[in-house]
């Protein structure tokens, strides 16, 4: 008989942390939440957070009725303190040099969701130490059209006071808002002709709804990247392919669009 492989994502270890430290961590700060009853009960779902504290996906965790799993920089494997630690609380590692070696990952979060489960993904990449919204990467669009899973847009504001990029711990008795958006459906952008301009319509979508749940500028430069000339802040209009909620793209798309 072979050997059972452990499934990876968030388990029993996240429900038994979420039972004791939510409790905790609603009496140490103000954790304002809106939109939360837009998830569905069962079901895939992605969650697409802005970021702007460590913290981010811990107090989503918290604020969450049922288990989600994140991707995580592989580099926290590299650490006693949080190799098996993150692993365990549903955190999939990600080498985000990107090609083959972030794809494992993304592989993984597909398993995760075809289960039923809920994901969350940064599409900032990483934290935006200047408090400001910058443009997604694919990535979340590639797993929403893949596993036909919708995408919450998902506000964090508040969370950069509570801890600062680069403190050591969290302030006690601040407040935060973690506010959850409208759906963002796969089936809008399947029928679109062109793989990129499916992956960008979607994910940048994504971005207005996240400038619009927190009353953030956009720059349309990636987070962490260092532009040649000062990058532009503006607040994002709506993507000139979204006419209202419920519009629909009604041109064909190649079935390898996802797996590109």
């Amino acid at each position: 008989m072979a050997p059972m492989v452990k499934a990876q994502g968030a388990g029993d270890a996240q429900q038994r942390l979420r039972r004791i430290a939510a409790p905790v961590a609603r009496n140490l700060w103000n954790i304002e939440t809106s939109g939360f009853e837009r998830l569905p009960e069962n079901g895939p779902a992605i969650l697409c957070p802005n970021h702007i504290s460590f913290i981010d996906s811990a107090f989503l965790m918290l604020s969450v009725t049922r288990n989600i799993s994140f991707v995580g920089k592989a580099e926290y494997m590299d650490s006693w303190k949080t190799k098996y630690v993150f692993p365990a609380l549903g955190m999939i590692p990600i080498d985000r040099t990107g090609g083959s070696k972030s794809a494992a990952a993304l592989q993984t979060a597909a398993r995760v969701l075809r289960r039923g489960e809920l994901f969350g993904m940064f599409p900032e990449g990483t934290r935006a130490r200047d408090g400001r919204i910058h443009k997604g990467r694919t990535g979340a669009a590639r797993l929403a059209l893949e596993v036909g899973a919708p995408i919450f847009p998902v506000g964090i504001t508040g969370t950069d006071l509570i801890q600062p990029p680069d403190a050591r711990a969290p302030v006690p008795f601040k407040s935060c808002r973690i506010a959850i958006g409208r759906p963002i459906r796969p089936e809008r952008y399947a029928a679109m002709s062109e793989r990129h301009r499916a992956l960008r319509a979607m994910i940048d979508e994504v971005m207005f709804e996240i400038c619009e749940l927190t009353g953030g500028d956009y720059v349309n430069t990636y987070a962490g990247k260092t532009a040649d000339a000062p990058a532009e802040t503006r607040q994002p209009t709506r993507p000139a392919h979204v006419t209202d909620a419920t519009a629909v793209v009604d041109v064909a798309v190649p079935r390898d669009l996802v797996n590109a």
